[in-house]
């Protein structure tokens, strides 16, 4: 089952004759469409949807599979799918508007900005007696470089704290971004929900995005599927969260990402920030976080991979590169944009499976990147 919207054909043609884009052997159309269902049935995803853009354009989108496999329904270019961790590259765009606007510094410290210490609100409580939490700045939050794990109920103790200074290593974290979260809401009196609405959902159209379940979602709804096919009902998240609470479309997405890319909303410095290098990453594999943050892989420096407050950077064929995914268990979405070319590719899946054929794809789409799947995605690429 097929969903195809094509966009700007006229713009692929200017596309062609430039010869630092790999644009001129990736596939395209309907060639294209097929070859994503090949991949789909040879690794038996059940549904996944692609946007692409060329030039700042949205030239492509389409949706391939089920969104709900046991009654047949079909995945369509404006079935809601969840948005997973691609929320954080958009609340950190909405964070560099308040940049902008001289309402929050990345490199003060969060001290300044909360009417009381962290450790005193009840979800910051353990840490008690830790001093550490005055390093925490905005730009160590959005770049993973906290000392927290991932998410503190992942250990066996449940509880927050730093397993290194701030600011010493790179350790992808869910809980940095919610202490943001928290700095807006209680030190600049932001409802994070309405800010991400009004200064990126509805700046770029998004009509069918939102940070919160809304009730008009449930007719056309992506349900998710684990890697042996396991079938969870689509998770209806009624709370806020910066980290990961979207729920969104392909259409949607690929309005945000042409919005961003082109930096719609910001100044010209604060968009070069938002996707510029801000510490190095060596580490051998992203998850789990800390227990790979002191690791090295020499990969890493070859590539210049580097945490970007968009998610990840790196030098690629065509130059610069940044990336963001997103996962759970039934969820895999990753984007992949391309500087130099104005190009990126956007592609979420219902089902977790969709990331075993991400790489042909990518290349399918943009050709050769040296996007760093062996630090993302070991487990599925021989690692």
């Amino acid at each position: 089952m097929r969903f195809v919207i094509l966009i700007a054909a006229v713009a692929l043609a200017s596309c062609v004759s430039d010869p630092l884009s790999a644009a001129n052997t990736a596939l395209r159309g309907e060639p294209l469409d097929a070859r994503i269902e090949a991949l789909m049935a040879r690794e038996q995803v059940v549904g996944m949807a692609v946007a692409v853009i060329e030039r700042g354009e949205i030239t492509h989108i389409g949706a391939y599979g089920y969104r709900n496999r046991e009654n047949a329904r079909p995945l369509e270019t404006d079935t809601i799918m969840y948005g997973a961790s691609l929320t954080k590259a958009a609340f950190a765009y909405m964070v560099m508007q308040l940049v902008d606007e001289g309402r929050l510094d990345l490199d003060r410290g969060i001290a300044d900005y909360l009417p009381r210490p962290l450790p005193d609100y009840e979800d910051y409580a353990d840490l008690a007696g830790d001093e550490r939490w005055r390093q925490l700045t905005p730009r160590i939050l959005l770049s993973h470089t906290s000392g927290f794990a991932n998410m503190r109920w992942l250990d066996d103790d449940r509880r927050l704290r730093f397993y290194f200074t701030p600011g010493e290593h790179y350790a992808y974290s869910n809980e940095g971004i919610w202490v943001l979260q928290t700095v807006l809401e209680e030190g600049l009196g932001l409802d994070v929900g309405a800010e991400m609405q009004t200064r990126v959902f509805d700046r770029f159209g998004m009509t069918r995005t939102s940070m919160q379940w809304r009730d008009d979602f449930a007719g056309n709804l992506a349900d998710g599927y684990a890697m042996d096919g396991t079938f969870q009902p689509h998770d209806r998240r009624d709370n806020v969260a910066a980290a990961g609470s979207m729920d969104t479309t392909i259409e949607d997405q690929a309005r945000m990402w042409s919005g961003m890319s082109a930096g719609d909303g910001l100044s010209t410095a604060a968009r070069a920030e938002w996707v510029s290098s801000q510490f190095p990453i060596r580490t051998v594999q992203k998850f789990p976080t800390i227990q790979f943050y002191n690791t090295t892989d020499p990969r890493g420096e070859a590539t210049n991979l580097s945490a970007s407050l968009v998610g990840e950077t790196w030098d690629g064929r065509n130059g610069r590169y940044f990336s963001k995914g997103g996962h759970n268990d039934w969820t895999g979405n990753l984007v992949i944009c391309e500087e130099a070319g104005e190009r990126c590719l956007i592609m979420l899946g219902n089902s977790v499976r969709a990331e075993t054929i991400f790489p042909e794809i990518a290349e399918l789409v943009l050709g050769e990147t040296q996007f760093p799947f062996w630090w993302i995605y070991p487990e599925l690429h021989g690692e």
